[in-house]
């Protein structure tokens, strides 16, 4: 008869046991350690100008994950995946690094391809850190598209992207506008330091009878209306003296001279023997920010067109010295002015605007 064999084993062999089959796996496949890196917890890059091609500051901001912190020796890389070897044109002067908003005075620099590192930030979980690249010194991809931007330390990784897009056109187009009106002014409209003495129609400036010793004074309105960018002019000129048809002329200011300088308003100084200082006649403006000073006038010239309001911008045809001016015409005689009921002259606006 043969009896079945039995082991009995105990606790404390069965422990030993156990040790003794854990050591041999743990020697048969060996002891693996893996240490995870945390992830930071904001990760962002500001381009200045996402067009292709283009070399933008880069504002890269990161906050340090909790329970992490970088030391001042440790080193920040910031990778640029994908562009071209930006290391070429960066250096140390050209970042800038700030913790929670204070300067940090960045070392150690170094480079290699697409990357560079430096170090001499300190850091604990929670902080903001911002790291500048100055313009000019990265070049954007010439191909659109997403591109990634890697951030190291020694304990911890990140990640973000940046879009280079193609440039956008954007095109208009504004018709030119331009509008030029003039008015006639009533009796005792102040214009500069004078008040006119009669009224006119747009078309029509008529002194009437004129006496001897008493200067007489017109005016009109002129009026602008433009989106041109450069402005505006507005010249005035007579088609031939201020003259009668028996030969006589009221000569032009100052006693026949054609004064092109504005100059302060004098009555003609009669001399017997020069029929130009028996009479005179002139303009004024009260464009102020012109070369007219209150007061004073020209000629106007049958042979030359003189400016007498003019704007550098659009005008809106009300606002003074800008879109709307009054000009006066100023006239007076002596008592050798010849006898005519007929003295006449046209006078031509001239409007340019510049766009």
């Amino acid at each position: 008869m043969f009896a079945n064999a039995t082991f009995k084993v105990d606790i404390s062999q069965r422990v030993v046991a156990t040790l003794v089959a854990s050591a041999m796996l743990l020697a048969t496949i060996g002891y693996h350690s893996v240490a995870q890196a945390a992830n930071f917890e904001f990760i962002s890059d500001t381009l200045s100008d996402s067009g292709l091609s283009a070399q933008p500051s880069h504002t890269i901001e990161f906050t340090v994950p909790t329970g992490s912190s970088i030391g001042a020796g440790d080193l920040i890389t910031i990778n640029f995946v994908g562009f071209s070897d930006v290391v070429t044109n960066v250096d140390l002067a050209d970042i800038t690094a700030t913790v929670n908003g204070g300067a940090v005075t960045e070392g150690g620099y170094t480079e290699s391809g697409t990357q560079f590192s430096f170090n001499g930030v300190t850091a604990t979980g929670g902080d903001d850190i911002v790291v500048v690249v100055a313009a000019a010194n990265i070049t954007n991809p010439g191909s659109t598209g997403s591109y990634e931007i890697q951030i190291t330390t020694p304990s911890d990784y990140g990640e973000t992207e940046v879009a280079i897009v193609d440039v956008v056109e954007v095109t208009a187009a504004v018709d030119t506008s331009f509008t030029f009106i003039v008015e006639g002014l009533a009796t005792s409209t102040t214009i500069g330091a004078t008040t006119t003495t009669g009224s006119t129609t747009a078309t029509v400036i008529a002194f009437g009878q004129l006496v001897a010793g008493v200067s007489e004074l017109l005016g009109q309105r002129l009026n602008v209306i433009t989106n041109a960018k450069n402005g505006f002019d507005v010249t005035v000129e007579s088609d031939s003296d201020l003259a009668s048809a028996n030969g006589a002329d009221i000569d032009s200011f100052s006693m026949g001279t054609d004064l092109s300088t504005p100059t302060a308003w004098s009555d003609p100084v009669t001399n017997i023997s020069n029929e130009n200082t028996w009479g005179h006649w002139g303009v004024t403006t009260e464009d102020n920010a012109g070369l007219f000073d209150d007061g004073e006038y020209i000629a106007v010239s049958s042979t030359t067109a003189r400016s007498i309001f003019s704007h550098t911008g659009p005008a809106d045809g009300s606002t003074v010295d800008m879109g709307e001016t009054d000009v006066a015409y100023k006239i007076r005689i002596s008592a050798l002015q010849e006898a005519a009921d007929d003295y006449n002259t046209t006078l031509t606006y001239i409007a340019t605007p510049t766009f």
